[in-house]
């Protein structure tokens, strides 16, 4: 969610002789508009810049503020601000006026706290451990407008936030110790029952290790970052090394039979909005693209012979060259009539491609048994799954390298059309491959 604001300064004249003026924020959003103190004054009109909304240098107040403390403190408690709209927009919510001034006040009031004058007759208390949420706040507004993050990041990043909150509500960073090795604490659970709709065992016994690990790179990340900025001086995460068992992740694809089973469906009645929903995947079955850049796909990235794309994950350009199949595809929708965008195919979300990809696969007999072999804690989990079950819009690029590689296209070239940068996270795929040119060799014995 994009929240349109805008954050600026004004001068507000006060005093008896007026010759006072107060340096207040202001913030426009969703047709609201917020006035909030600043703390902040200056006494001659002439040292304020309106066009950049500054105080000019040379200027020095009645307690010796100067030009380059008070614009310090005004861009500081506007990045306060902007942070508590990047808090709201990673959430999927449109704050309330009170809302907007709540999260804001926690910021400025947790990450730079007002320091009074000290007192000689109070002993030197020890100073206040920072609020870790509001660090990680900070952490994802730096960071993710320093990183370019994607909507999804900042999604995955407040879902992990949350993660946080539930393992523990007043969290510090203190409380990160070597005792996190515990498996109890490690399970920590997810959303309360009657929150989503697919509420499963997971929610009730905890997460696997795989989704464990995963979000322990994250709280390292965040941890690296908060040491770095000086909020953090606990080290512990740095030896926090748990045993968590697993196995390689499956790679689930399809081969040539069962991509011919989908193209042979005849598409009916109330199963033809299925149509571009196939057309799409096996785009991505041929071009090697994430379905997130060919649902992004223009004309214009088009050419006679190839696609240009700067793919949405790691914004690199490639060149992916068009073959019989994906011609077919980009001329069939070359003719369709009155389209209002630039896109090349109807657009649909991930959530509704995995949804009816599923339908499709199952359409298409695609019932292969796998099994799925995951730990939680020390406990070995197997679950035996149709394919059709398993397959998601991420199917359609491994199928493209699978079967690239087993038709003797030198790795080299494939990651050249992926993306891929380095050789490692291609030999999973060339694993696969090896153990289907081991089983097509059994067609050779027939002279038993």
């Amino acid at each position: 969610m994009n929240i349109r604001h805008k954050c600026s300064f004004k001068l507000f004249t006060y005093g008896k002789n007026k010759d006072k003026h107060q340096i207040r924020l202001r913030v426009t959003f969703n047709s609201q508009r917020i006035d909030l103190s600043t703390g902040c004054q200056i006494y001659d009109r002439k040292y304020w810049d309106d066009k950049y909304e500054s105080v000019l240098d040379g200027y020095e107040g009645h307690k010796g503020e100067s030009a380059i403390s008070i614009n310090t403190e005004l861009r500081n408690i506007k990045t306060q601000m902007e942070t508590a709209f990047k808090y709201f927009e990673a959430n999927d919510v449109i704050p309330t006026p009170s809302q907007l001034v709540e999260k804001y006040e926690e910021r400025l009031n947790g990450t730079v706290p007002r320091k009074p004058e000290p007192d000689p007759k109070k002993k030197e208390t020890k100073p206040k451990e920072p609020d870790l949420f509001n660090v990680f706040d900070e952490f994802v507004f730096e960071c993710g407008e320093k990183n370019a993050w994607t909507k999804a990041t900042f999604q995955k990043m407040a879902a992990f936030r949350r993660d946080l909150s539930t393992f523990k509500k007043k969290l510090k960073f203190s409380d990160l110790t070597d005792n996190l090795r515990d498996e109890k604490q490690l399970k920590t659970p997810r959303k309360p029952k009657g929150e989503r709709k697919n509420y499963d065992i997971e929610d009730l016994v905890g997460i696997k290790n795989s989704t464990i690990e995963k979000k322990l790179d994250y709280l390292k990340w965040f941890l690296n970052w908060a040491t770095e900025k000086g909020y953090n001086n606990n080290k512990a995460y740095k030896t926090f090394k748990p045993t968590l068992k697993k196995t390689q992740k499956k790679i689930i694809y399809l081969n040539k039979e069962e991509m011919k089973s989908i193209l042979a469906l005849e598409l009916k009645g109330e199963d033809v909005y299925l149509e571009p929903i196939r057309d799409i995947f096996m785009f991505c079955c041929f071009s090697s693209l994430h379905y997130s850049d060919a649902s992004s796909l223009k004309w214009n990235d088009v050419k006679e012979d190839h696609i240009e794309v700067t793919t949405m994950k790691t914004a690199d350009s490639i060149s992916i060259e068009i073959n019989e199949m994906t011609r077919s595809l980009l001329n069939k929708y070359r003719a369709v009539p009155g389209k209002k965008n630039d896109l090349v195919f109807p657009f649909y979300t991930n959530q509704a491609m995995n949804r009816d990809l599923k339908k499709l696969c199952k359409m298409a007999k695609i019932n292969e048994e796998i099994r799925i072999t995951t730990y939680r804690g020390n406990e070995r989990i197997d679950e035996i799954k149709p394919k059709w079950e398993l397959i998601g819009t991420h199917t359609g690029r491994k199928t493209f390298i699978v079967n690239a590689l087993s038709r003797g296209i030198p790795p080299s070239v494939v990651m050249k059309w992926t993306g891929h940068s380095d050789y490692k996270s291609m030999k999973p795929y060339i694993d696969i491959v090896d153990e289907i040119k081991a089983s097509e060799m059994n067609k050779m014995n027939f002279m038993d």
